[in-house]
């Protein structure tokens, strides 16, 4: 305090020296006590920077969909259609030039890994089945007689499918032709709009409704047969509904022109019905050409996950369910059984995303130069169960969004956003339980149950607003119990059906399940 108070030089070199000598000694307790800190600040700085990161990725998502959707549509009949003098700026997905994601992350060794044990695994039940048939029948074969016989009767497969695919490219597209050439000249335009909607509900009722559930059931086809012809039902419905759905609205909104009707293309309809997509679009993003060694490869794991499904039923669930064929079907067995369930449920579940969503559409969207290849997002690192339902399957959710969801908010004014969610679950919960039980052959709506009751109630406790890490881990746990209680459950009945064949026809002898009668587990 008395140096600051002197005058002179010698009290402004004294100051001086104080200073200097304060500063050293400030420095010296800063660096010691900042050292501490930097960690701490290091870590606080990554965490905020992957929040930042996460937030501008998504909104820099937003921009890029409306700026897309916003500039000229693909073009219709060789004449280029402004979206903002027909469409809305949010009227419709927007496709670009994206992989999918596990075909990048494949690109990074420690991802790879994971793939390389699943192959491992799969050698391992290669070598174990040939071991137990070495034992048991003094052969070194592998044998496929199950595998043979779900994928039975292919024929009349062929011959269903040829039917239902030429229905669907003809019937739809001159369908519309023929109402987009009357349209503009009917004097009763809404008139003419019922009539074609009752015709072609009738002609898809007859021929997708009932053709291939006649076919399944007057042919008796086994169970892989039975989903293909039902799964393509369901895709070849979907299609022509957003076929019809998407080019009604440009006849209506665009005014016949010199004799001119703005109606899609037969080839690009007809390159729709292959493509991975359930949204038409005039055109596509393409990719320039086709990687055949891409091709190869993802038809041989298809084959192999095809395998794979077939190892994991007969040597992790056939044992187990025939050898409690003539057990009784109490609390301990089914707790047991549900359990024992999970680790083959889970798989299943895996190879089935894999097999499908990856392999089967990256195949043939490679196969067509399909560009945009975002079938499916990270549902794994899911903390909410409405993120996976978006997330798991894309492509459904994208028709179930846009055909479902939102025109139901169109139809009733912005309103009724909780209904509108609940129809999309019931829909799809229906159709879920129509594809097993027709596939299986019996009913036994376990699926609906857990999706139409468990589903929703998840979709609303576990919404958004769960970040935490903790969530995620109560989401697979879910999947797991879920997935167990389905293989159990649907094994169980399959097995009840053998022993417990039909003695007539009543209602209610087809609604119940078999597996809850007595004759399903008799004593030894």
């Amino acid at each position: 305090m008395a140096t600051t108070k002197t005058t002179g030089a010698n009290g402004v070199k004294h100051r001086n020296v104080l200073g200097h000598k304060t500063d050293d000694l400030s420095n010296s307790v800063g660096s010691e006590s900042n050292s501490d800190d930097v960690a701490r600040w290091q870590k606080h700085v990554q965490r905020v920077k992957g929040k930042i990161l996460k937030q501008v990725q998504e909104q820099l998502s937003e921009i890029l969909d409306t700026t897309l959707g916003e500039t000229t549509r693909p073009p219709i009949n060789g004449k280029a259609v402004n979206v903002t003098s027909t469409f809305r700026k949010d009227d419709g997905k927007v496709f670009m030039d994206r992989a999918s994601l596990l075909d990048e992350l494949f690109e990074i060794n420690h991802i790879r890994t994971i793939y390389h044990m699943f192959v491992a695994v799969l050698i391992i039940f290669c070598f174990s089945t040939l071991a137990v048939d070495y034992i048991d029948q003094g052969r070194l074969v592998l044998d496929f007689d199950l595998l043979f016989y779900a994928f039975g009767k292919l024929g009349d497969v062929t011959w269903v499918w040829t039917l239902m695919f030429a229905y669907t490219l003809l019937v739809p597209y001159y369908t519309l032709h023929f109402w987009a050439s009357f349209y503009y000249r009917c004097p009763s335009k809404m008139a003419l709009s019922a009539l074609t909607i009752l015709v072609l509900t009738f002609l898809q009722t007859s021929v997708l409704g009932l053709l291939p559930v006649y076919a399944v059931l007057h042919h008796q086809l086994p169970p892989a047969s039975r989903f293909i012809v039902i799964l393509e039902q369901i895709r070849f419905l979907m299609k022509s509904y957003s076929f019809m759905r998407e080019s009604a609205p440009v006849v209506m909104k665009n005014p016949q022109k010199q004799g001119e009707v703005h109606i899609p293309t037969f080839s690009s309809y007809l390159y729709f019905l292959f493509c991975p997509t359930l949204i038409y679009r005039e055109c596509y993003p393409r990719n320039t050409h086709i990687r055949w060694k891409y091709v190869g490869v993802t038809a041989a794991m298809i084959l192999g996950c095809l395998f794979y499904g077939y190892f994991i039923l007969v040597r992790l669930c056939v044992p187990v369910f025939t050898s409690e064929s003539h057990q009784a079907l109490g609390k301990r067995a089914m707790v047991l059984a549900v359990f024992h369930s999970i680790l083959p449920g889970i798989m299943l579940l895996l190879l089935c995303f894999f097999a499908f969503l990856h392999c089967w559409l990256n195949l043939f969207a490679e196969l067509l130069r399909f560009a945009d290849r975002m079938f499916y997002k990270d549902w794994w690192n899911s903390t909410s169960f409405a993120n996976y339902y978006r997330t798991w399957n894309v492509v459904v959710h994208d028709w179930l969004y846009y055909y479902g969801y939102r025109d139901f908010l169109k139809l009733s004014r912005g309103k009724f956003r909780t209904a509108a969610m609940l129809s999309v679950f019931m829909v799809s919960a229906a159709v879920h339980e129509y594809a097993l039980a027709m596939g299986f052959g019996f009913f036994y709506p376990v699926m609906f149950f857990l999706f139409a009751i468990f589903g929703v109630i998840f979709n609303f406790t576990m919404n958004d607003k769960r970040q935490s890490p903790v969530y995620n881990v109560i989401m697979w746990a879910c999947l797991f119990v879920g997935q167990g209680v389905q293989v159990c459950l649907y094994c169980q009945e399959w097995y009840a059906q053998i022993r417990c064949p039909s003695t007539g026809n009543s209602f209610w002898e087809l609604v119940t399940p078999r597996s809850w009668s007595s004759c399903s587990h008799p004593t030894k």
